[in-house]
């Protein structure tokens, strides 16, 4: 009995503290974020997301609701690259995809890690590092983040080129999960 009356202290102390230092992000009144197994529109851009740990969707999300959110963005990959595609994705872990701008250079997209630049033998690379990242304004999947990524580097790679920060090594994304 004491620990449900300590978690929920707990809670109460943490919501408060992150509603002073992030207005409108309270731990279970999230405003206009509704519960995984609504069927609400969400708007998570108009929160702070910084507060939270890497790889984790907030306080509250309970291991249901991250099943159902992993579910729901395989079922967005699946949808996003076809049957075919997402197959050999999971299957080989990457999809390549060949630049628009820059000959011989080719995206290597994997769920939850950065893109890796490959150049063709003799090409010059386009950034002194082979890696890129972006990570997502706010918590999502993994699997939803990659069909994002997929969707950037094949329709719309101006826009990956503005906001990929080159690194050198590959890691995590850090607000997937």
């Amino acid at each position: 009995m004491w620990i449900i009356e300590f978690t929920q202290r707990l809670r109460s102390w943490l919501r408060e503290g992150l509603d002073e230092l992030y207005p409108g992000t309270a731990l279970d009144e999230r405003g206009d974020l509704p519960d995984a197994g609504s069927d609400d529109l969400e708007y998570p851009w108009r929160h702070h997301w910084d507060h939270l740990p890497k790889r984790s969707a907030g306080f509250g999300f309970s291991d249901r609701d991250y099943q159902a959110a992993r579910a729901r963005a395989e079922e967005i990959a699946r949808l996003t690259l076809g049957d075919d595609e997402w197959a050999r994705v999971r299957r080989i872990g990457y999809a390549d995809l060949p630049s628009r701008r820059f000959p011989g250079v080719t995206y290597r997209l994997r769920v939850g890690r950065r893109i890796e630049v490959r150049c063709a033998p003799a090409v010059q690379p386009p950034w002194p590092q082979p890696f890129l990242c972006i990570n997502p304004t706010y918590p999502l999947p993994e699997a939803e983040f990659f069909a994002h990524l997929y969707l950037y580097a094949r329709d719309n790679e101006d826009e990956l080129i503005r906001v990929a920060a080159p690194q050198p090594w590959d890691q995590a994304l850090g607000r997937t999960f």
